[in-house]
């Protein structure tokens, strides 16, 4: 698996996956050499159809990892191995259209209000306050933030596609306040132990947990959970889904579409039908019926 591996990585790069990407795919094909304890390359169609059916009713395993798995084993035989065949007739699993979890506008603030560290309370504000994927937090640079025109440069974000997205007021001084105080080394802007690498998303999560239980928080929050609150804070402020799908880098509006689901201050702003028949059947409607 050794030599194959490394072969793989190599037609990753060179389809420019991005590095977690590139880990994935390969723990996904560690998974199914071991499974059988053989080599991908001794091994065909009925191996990998025996393989996703055994996820697929393995319960621990959800549908986006069994789907990972898909993708990282059709890459394998169409690119690497080059026998595309194998791979021709392997369907994608049906994927559960779930809403995605939010804060309220108050639980964001309790966040803030609870964590103390310039330099997470400055994570946090650009995961939320821009609305960026917590790997495209960690991979900012100083360079990147562009405070005469407030805007940052998202460089290679998901589908390797650079993108502006918001750079507030408030996020601005929390990021000034962070770089002042901070001995900060290397290229990145939020930088790891080792001063060349930048922080990683683990580093974020950890943090997060800590901070939304000192905030009293009981739902299970994750950076990516700021995100989904962004693009729904700002849909209920009134801004079109097209701004949103924007800021967020969607490739589809579909995608963005899910928010629309999720606006509380929209649907309570909605009239029930039946309240609207009971307002019109006033006592004059009545006699007049009659």
């Amino acid at each position: 698996m050794g030599k194959l591996q490394e072969q793989m990585k190599a037609d990753l790069l060179l389809k420019r996956y991005s590095p977690h990407t590139t880990r994935a795919y390969v723990r996904c094909i560690r998974n199914f050499a071991k499974h059988f304890m053989r080599p991908p390359a001794e091994m065909g169609e009925t191996e990998v159809r025996q393989f996703m059916l055994h996820l697929a009713q393995d319960r621990k395993v959800s549908a986006f990892v069994q789907d990972m798995h898909v993708n990282a084993i059709k890459f394998l035989y169409r690119i690497t191995l080059r026998h595309p065949e194998v791979v021709t007739h392997l369907p994608h699993p049906k994927r559960p259209k779930t809403l995605p979890k939010v804060l309220t506008m108050q639980e964001v603030l309790a966040i803030f209000t609870a964590i103390k560290s310039p330099k997470y309370k400055a994570i946090l504000a650009v995961a939320y306050g821009a609305g960026l994927r917590v790997s495209e937090v960690c991979a900012l640079k100083p360079t990147d933030i562009d405070s005469q025109r407030m805007l940052i440069h998202v460089r290679g974000g998901k589908g390797n596609k650079d993108r502006y997205v918001l750079l507030g007021e408030t996020m601005l001084t929390l990021l000034r306040e962070y770089y002042q105080t901070a001995r900060r080394k290397g290229d990145y802007l939020f930088p790891g132990q080792k001063p060349q690498n930048p922080l990683t998303s683990a580093a974020i999560r950890k943090v997060l947990i800590k901070v939304a239980i000192k905030a009293g928080l009981s739902k299970k929050i994750t950076p990516h959970t700021l995100r989904h609150s962004f693009a729904t804070h700002l849909l209920e402020t009134g801004y079109d889904l097209r701004v949103v799908q924007t800021l967020l880098g969607h490739t589809s509006i579909q995608t963005t579409q899910r928010y629309t689901h999720v606006t509380d201050r929209l649907l309570s702003l909605t009239r029930s039908p039946l309240d609207l028949i009971q307002k019109s059947d006033t006592p004059e409607q009545n006699t007049a019926k009659q």
